[in-house]
């Protein structure tokens, strides 16, 4: 019989289309991957259905848990931690004289020739996932079923012992030296497998509160001791490079370290509160990829505004929102859509997030005088055609910014408004002459993210009239339209979301609009002259992407609420 590919199984199999298959043929070339983990990037299908189509493909059994508590610790022992780790790998249990071992990756056959010698007999692989493997390495090793629980075990019995909660505690002269390191380590290797991108250690008067952000929105997900508070915010300082003696003023760091094959950068933040220092983990997955534009949640008539001026020969482009609201990565992925071997692209951002090849990246420095505007200005004299600038602080950078712009240059950068309106207000407000706004900038645009319904376990139903009208919708617009409850499932994490999308306002310079810059009129004044030449709001875009099933009502009061008229 004929083995059948991979790409078969998983038309036969799943939801993949052929058109999607060739897609993901494609990136697998480019980026020289392999297909179930191009298909995954591309968001077609998930690891689950590609270790399901491997089982398939080469008749081994596929497991979607591990049962740590049935396995020996004594037929681990032989094999190093690092190794296990590094090939994803685990000894699960002896069988008939043979040892079945859980593979994230079946085709590994050097570690499976490792193994043979290594336990001197015959092994038999069962495919399971990654992450499953990783969290049932760590459980086994540290013989619990959950590394951050024996940590805390370990530190609620120092608790017990001594309950002063604000005794200092010399992290060198420590005795739980070993359990803070784990509990540490299992932090952040929690918070990538949930998809965090931010830690929050936050000192109270009796307690330690440990929080994650997860799309957007804080999770309190552990209350380590209070006696063990030093210790902790210790252990993260050192990691990130910064002074653990100096406890009153404001630390900044960064730790570099990978976790499950991951490249993740962490930026670290430290503030003195009340009761000790305050610290933020800003988590970057650097192996992570960058977005299309078409992939962004642009939709419609926002889609081509977006296409048609990021390659414009110049003029200025600015992305505006509060701070999270991913301007830094619609500037980055509309710069690699652009990039190409005929220009020149400069940025200067505060930090350097993600590293972009062929594009030369700039960081401020403060300390020596490096600020937005002398980077730019610098600029100038390299000669480029495309210029990012991360953030419009001040009139110095608006104006050179402009400068640049009206010489023939494209100048991307942000601002922090509420809307795309207000902007310009803001421009204004800075000092910049009002023709110089209007003649300038081609483009505001304005976004919020809202996080995407789990497809795993949305509910369908039919929303009252009232809860339409609260985001400007009628139940005419329901017609062949079908909206989501979430509901909750071990996929999302129980919340009924899974991932975010953004929603856009586009402000399109026209005469319209510039006459009324021109004359000096206000945010809400320039917002209606917008909306007669059809720009829709960011409550609008919101409601065009409930209708495509796409996020909640609910999910969209939260994040518009501020802009509601």
């Amino acid at each position: 019989m004929e083995e059948r590919s991979l790409g078969q199984i998983l038309l036969e199999n799943t939801g993949l289309t052929e058109e999607q298959l060739q897609q993901g043929l494609v990136a697998q070339r480019e980026r020289g991957i392999k297909l179930g983990e191009a298909l995954v990037q591309l968001k077609f299908l998930r690891t689950e259905d590609i270790l399901k189509a491997l089982s398939i493909q080469l008749g081994l059994p596929y497991e979607s848990r591990i049962e740590v508590d049935a396995i020996d610790p004594m037929l681990v022992e032989p094999l190093p931690i690092n190794y296990a780790k590094e090939n994803e790998i685990l000894p699960l249990k002896r069988e008939n004289g043979t040892v079945v071992i859980a593979m994230a990756d079946p085709t590994n056959f050097t570690a499976l020739d490792d193994l043979r010698m290594l336990f001197k007999s015959e092994v038999r692989p069962v495919i399971v996932g990654s992450y499953e493997i990783v969290n049932a390495i760590n459980a086994v090793y540290n013989k619990t079923t959950d590394k951050g629980e024996q940590a805390m075990s370990e530190l609620d019995e120092m608790e017990a012992i001594d309950q002063d909660f604000n005794e200092p505690v010399d992290l060198l002269d420590a005795s739980d030296e070993a359990p803070i390191i784990r509990l540490v380590n299992s932090l952040m290797f929690r918070a990538v497998k949930q998809k965090a991108s931010d830690i929050h250690i936050e000192p109270f008067e009796r307690e330690l509160v440990v929080r994650f952000r997860i799309d957007g929105v804080l999770y309190d997900v552990m209350h380590p001791p209070k006696r063990a508070q030093n210790s902790i915010i210790s252990r993260v300082k050192i990691m990130a490079g910064l002074n653990i003696a100096e406890k009153r003023i404001p630390q900044d760091g960064r730790i570099r370290i990978k976790i499950a094959g991951k490249d993740i950068d962490i930026r670290v933040s430290t503030i003195p509160t009340a009761f000790g220092e305050s610290i933020v983990m800003r988590l970057l997955d650097k192996s992570s990829v960058l977005l299309d534009i078409e992939t962004l949640g642009f939709i419609g008539k926002n889609l081509e505004y977006i296409n048609d001026v990021i390659h414009r020969p110049h003029g200025i482009i600015l992305v505006t929102g509060p701070t999270g609201s991913g301007k830094t990565t619609t500037l980055y992925s509309a710069l690699s859509k652009i990039n190409s071997d005929e220009l020149k692209i400069i940025t200067v951002e505060d930090p350097v997030e993600y590293q972009l090849p062929g594009i030369n990246q700039m960081q401020v420095n403060p300390k020596i005088e490096l600020t937005f505007a002398t980077g730019l200005r610098a600029f100038l004299r390299q000669d480029p055609d495309v210029i990012m600038v991360g953030e419009v602080r001040d009139r110095e950078t608006a104006e050179i910014a402009i400068q640049a712009s009206l010489t023939g240059h494209l100048v991307f950068s942000t601002l922090h408004t509420n809307d795309a309106a207000a902007s310009v207000t803001r421009l204004v407000d800075m000092g910049v002459e009002p023709f110089l706004v209007s003649s300038s900038v081609i483009c505001i645009m304005a976004q919020r993210l809202v996080r995407t319904i789990c497809k795993d376990c949305a509910r369908k139903y039919t929303p009252e009239e009232a809860e339409l009208k609260r985001i400007g919708l009628t139940p005419e617009d329901l017609k062949g339209r079908q909206l989501f409850r979430p509901v909750g499932c071990p996929n999302c994490l129980e919340t009924g979301y899974a991932g975010r999308t953004g929603i856009h306002e586009i402000l399109m310079m026209n005469d319209d609009v510039r006459s009324e810059i021109m004359k000096g009129s206000d945010a809400s004044t320039v917002k209606k002259a917008a909306q007669k030449h059809g720009m829709k709001t960011l409550r609008d875009d919101a409601a065009q992407k409930v209708l495509m099933g796409w996020t909640t009502i609910e999910e969209i009061l939260r994040v518009t609420q501020q802009d509601a008229e």
